[in-house]
């Protein structure tokens, strides 16, 4: 069947650019985009007519929740009750637990991977906290979450996370890591089953990774045989590393290296692995005279960085800089990393976070830098030249972003615009190959009212898991901050 979507603006690819089209179209058969332009000169079976609206590539967010956000919880908790939220000494010595039933954990994917259809995410790489697990993310799961995403139609980058060790927090308050090498290497082998079982399900839609936790939670041996299983199977890795004082403090007093200097001298680095935030550096913390420059081992290396900007804006940190990485030529993607996955509020916020690092230099900090690497720099990274870009042979992946609301305002340039004022509760229609997932805000065969009651409840279970992991046992009164 082959399909024509219009609309008053169309961003379009060519010469390996994003281009903005006026009063154009995109025709696609099957999975693949046919044409992009004004008049495509034979006949379709189907129009969708979007009217005032930007036909855009759908996102590719590689940082992407795949569970119910907790960072309510965390952002305006007050820094010196930071460590109440980690897992007790205690709680550790005398065994952690599973705190959802395996049909709650089931749920949570659901609710997730529908907030991402929602707010125009057509590729994702989902990551799930390991707060409240018994240690990390279970086979069932994850097989609960292929299961979702492929009810909603959602592309999506899948493997259970795993990692040697917990930050724990001890009677006195002092933050270290506790190693369970056993539980590292069960992690890695549920990691391996995984992806090969499910690597290429549903019709291609699914595909595996390679989900290490955080970098002060592995150990050498867990990162360099995830490196030669990442080789072996053909998959990407994503590993959170560089992201906060903590780490940054353990890695170099561990190893005498930054966490990238560290990594670099395990051969992990390359074009295969992504590293979310990467915000702490030799050159940010100002350690380039003891460790030498991060961001050249960066260049030299390739990987991608995952810049997440509303989510570490909200913590105080930022990337120094986006415009910084970009012109030293280090690859970068988008991830949202929390609710809303909104990639508009990602894009402007990572867009005044540059500038303000930059000290008002917009030069590789403009909107259409953001948006190339929510888009392109995913699709560079998975190694996939028929994503991100709406071009004849591309996938059929987009999504169309309603220009109407009078919150818009006027518009100028349509993109800028959109840009500016667009949230992801505009986005009113997607595709992902071909298939149309969403279209006037609603997901096929999902009761959007049902999920969020749930998600309430799952929300509150959270909540109190975290009472019986506080060093201190200060109860919910003391213990979780308030608005007002």
């Amino acid at each position: 069947m082959r399909t024509k979507v219009k609309a008053d603006y169309v961003i379009g690819y060519e010469n390996e650019k994003h281009i903005l089209l006026k009063n154009s179209e995109i025709v696609y058969e099957g999975d693949t985009i046919l044409y992009v332009g004004p008049s495509f000169p034979k006949t379709v079976d189907a129009t969708i007519d979007m009217g005032n609206a930007i036909l855009s590539p759908g996102f590719i967010d590689l940082n992407a929740l795949g569970d119910i956000d907790h960072d309510s919880i965390h952002t305006e908790q007050p820094k010196h009750m930071q460590a109440n939220l980690l897992w007790s000494k205690e709680y550790y010595d005398n065994g952690p637990k599973e705190f959802f039933s395996a049909e709650e954990e089931a749920f949570k994917s659901l609710y997730a991977y529908a907030q991402l259809v929602l707010n125009g995410t057509t590729t994702a790489m989902p990551i799930t906290s390991v707060f409240y697990k018994r240690w990390a993310e279970t086979l069932e799961e994850l097989e609960a979450a292929a299961q979702h995403a492929e009810k909603l139609g959602l592309r999506i980058y899948l493997g259970p996370s795993y990692q040697g060790g917990m930050r724990i927090v001890s009677e006195d308050g002092e933050i270290t890591v506790a190693f369970n090498e056993k539980e590292g290497q069960a992690g890695l082998e549920r990691a391996v089953q995984f992806i090969q079982k499910y690597d290429g399900a549903s019709g291609g839609l699914i595909r595996g990774m390679l989900a290490p936790e955080r970098i002060e939670t592995q150990t050498p041996t867990l990162l360099q045989q995830t490196k030669a299983y990442s080789k072996e199977l053909g998959v990407p890795i994503r590993l959170h590393a560089a992201q906060g004082k903590f780490e940054y403090d353990y890695i170099t007093k561990t190893y005498g290296k930054t966490p990238i200097g560290y990594l670099y001298d395990l051969d992990f680095l390359d074009q295969n692995t992504a590293i979310p935030h990467c915000t702490f550096t030799s050159e940010s913390v100002g350690d380039t005279n003891i460790y030498g420059s991060d961001l050249e081992l960066l260049k030299e290396t390739q990987p991608t960085i995952i810049h997440c900007p509303l989510i570490i804006g909200r913590h105080g940190t930022a990337l120094k800089s986006f415009a910084a990485y970009k012109e030293k030529e280090i690859p970068l993607a988008i991830g949202t990393d929390t609710f809303p996955p909104d990639m508009f509020m990602n894009i402007r916020t990572a867009s005044m976070l540059s500038r303000i690092v930059n000290e008002g230099k917009m030069e590789n900090s403009r909107f259409r830098d953001i948006f190339y690497a929510a888009t392109i720099g995913g699709a560079d990274f998975l190694g996939r030249p028929d994503l991100g870009r709406l071009s004849p042979g591309a996938k059929a992946d987009f999504i169309a972003i309603d220009l109407s609301g009078f919150h818009i305002g006027p518009i100028d340039d349509p993109f800028i615009t959109m840009c500016m004022a667009a949230t992801g509760r505009d986005v009113v229609l997607s595709i992902i190959n071909g298939k149309i997932v969403m279209k006037d805000r609603q997901l096929p065969g999902i009761n959007l009212d049902d999920l969020k009651k749930r998600a309430q409840s799952y929300f509150q279970k959270l909540k109190e898991s975290y009472l019986e992991r506080d060093y201190q046992h200060l109860g919910q009164t003391k213990l979780f901050a308030k608005g007002l």
